[in-house]
């Protein structure tokens, strides 16, 4: 009996000296300076496709990365994963429907060949209006698949859709090769009957950099924990009210900042038996180029977890301290944070959003496809973000006290696999797509 009251009272000391560690080495002066920074319109949105600006970003993550103290990751002289991908930039596009030419505005081609002349063999496609309340989700729910369907097609937007396809188009107008054969090409109007599509584009590669850093572990240090998200995001959109610069400060700078927070936090503690691997990826926002990259660099099997952090600048349908993983059931993962979270407010929940597939939508992805409990931790409530890819999504619009208290939960509950004492099970590969 008197050893059981001795450990209960020991318990009731060992939580509130975590929640210190947490309150002492992840400080909300910090995050606002990194955070700051990152939204910059020195930044000019940090578009993947603006190596003169997202070097900037790059920059100045390694900068902290030095300062941290962390190392390098093994086979790279510094903090940069350079990479090159060929770059696809439209030079002329005409598409003639029943005779008639169609305005540049109201078209665009994703193709990967330097020149192409068409007037037949496209799959006529179309993507009629819609009176749902959400017009955004609905446009990408629909549009997206087209993008991954293996077929050539010509696809018809309806007008109302103007808003998303102008966004659609500036994010995929220019964009990176991805080895697909297919041509799609979209116009918003009205089915025709008869069409002709020409194209013509100039290929170029363009190098681009994963930022990563690493603290080697001690007993275990082959076995890897990976805090990741990514720095990129879209660049310039249409001007708002004289604003064309989208920041990108919850998408995904908010991500970016808990990475360097959390890098310095496990700097401070010195708990790590496993090595901890943070990365802030380029690429998120134009195809994922930037995590793929990176995974085809590790072995998946000595990938313990991953951490990814995506949107995490406002508060969560549950209001303040709580967060949503994604794939919460594909593996004990989630269990494992709540777990180490007994006694705190925050809380860890499982996604609410699973008609958005966000599972698949992160930089999670490519090692959660080879079975690595690799999940995303976000706050973000998707379906509702009136600033999500607008030039609206600036510093100023985020809670920086949910940022801080979502960086220290996890800090908190993703110690007992820094520590060696738990691993999460494996994603079952069979049940991916």
């Amino acid at each position: 009996m008197k050893k059981l009251i001795a450990i209960v009272i020991a318990s009731l000391f060992i939580q509130p000296s975590f929640a210190q560690k947490e309150e002492k080495y992840i400080k909300e002066e910090n995050v606002i300076r990194v955070m700051k920074t990152l939204t910059s319109d020195e930044m000019n949105g940090r578009s993947a496709f603006q190596p003169q600006y997202i070097d900037k970003a790059a920059a100045f993550i390694e900068s902290e990365f030095k300062k941290i103290g962390l190392k390098p990751l093994a086979g790279l002289k510094g903090f940069r994963q350079e990479f090159a991908k060929q770059q696809v930039n439209p030079e002329t596009l005409d598409v003639t429907l029943d005779g008639k030419l169609v305005a540049a505005e109201y078209a665009f081609a994703i193709s990967e060949k330097k020149e192409i002349q068409l007037s037949n063999g496209l799959s006529i496609k179309t993507i009629g209006g819609d009176t749902a309340k959400n017009q955004r989700q609905y446009f990408r729910d629909k549009i997206f698949p087209l993008l991954r369907d293996t077929v050539s097609c010509l696809v018809f937007i309806d007008p109302s859709f103007k808003t998303f396809f102008d966004q659609f188009k500036s994010r995929f107008g220019s964009r990176f090769a991805s080895g697909t054969k297919y041509t799609k090409v979209f116009v918003l109007g009205s089915p025709a009957t008869t069409y002709s599509v020409k194209i013509k584009q100039q290929i170029m590669e363009i190098k681009l950099a994963n930022v990563v850093g690493m603290l080697p572990g001690r007993k275990s240090a082959d076995e890897l924990i990976v805090f990741s998200g990514h720095y990129d995001h879209i660049g310039i959109l249409k001007s708002v009210d004289g604003d064309s610069i989208a920041n990108g400060a919850d998408d995904d700078a908010s991500g970016t900042t808990a990475v360097i927070e959390l890098a310095r936090y496990f700097k401070k503690i010195k708990n790590n038996e496993r090595s901890l691997i943070f990365v802030a990826f380029t690429a998120e926002e134009i195809g994922g180029f930037g995590s793929q990259y990176f995974s085809e660099q590790l072995n998946p099997d000595k990938v313990m977890a991953m951490f990814n952090i995506e949107m995490i600048g406002k508060k969560s349908k549950w209001g303040q301290n709580a967060a949503f993983i994604t794939g919460f059931e594909r593996s004990s993962f989630g269990e494992i944070l709540q777990k180490n979270l007994v006694g705190i407010p925050f809380k860890f929940n499982p996604d609410p959003y699973p008609e958005q597939n966000l599972f698949y939508r992160s930089d999670n992805a490519t090692l959660a496809r080879q079975g690595v409990p690799a999940h995303t931790i976000s706050t973000d409530e998707i379906d509702i973000d009136k600033f999500y890819h607008t030039v609206n999504d600036e510093f100023e619009t985020l809670d920086v006290k949910n940022i801080v208290s979502t960086i220290r939960a996890i800090a908190l509950s993703s110690k007992t696999m820094v520590a060696g004492k738990d691993t999460p099970t494996r994603i079952d590969k069979s049940k991916v797509n």
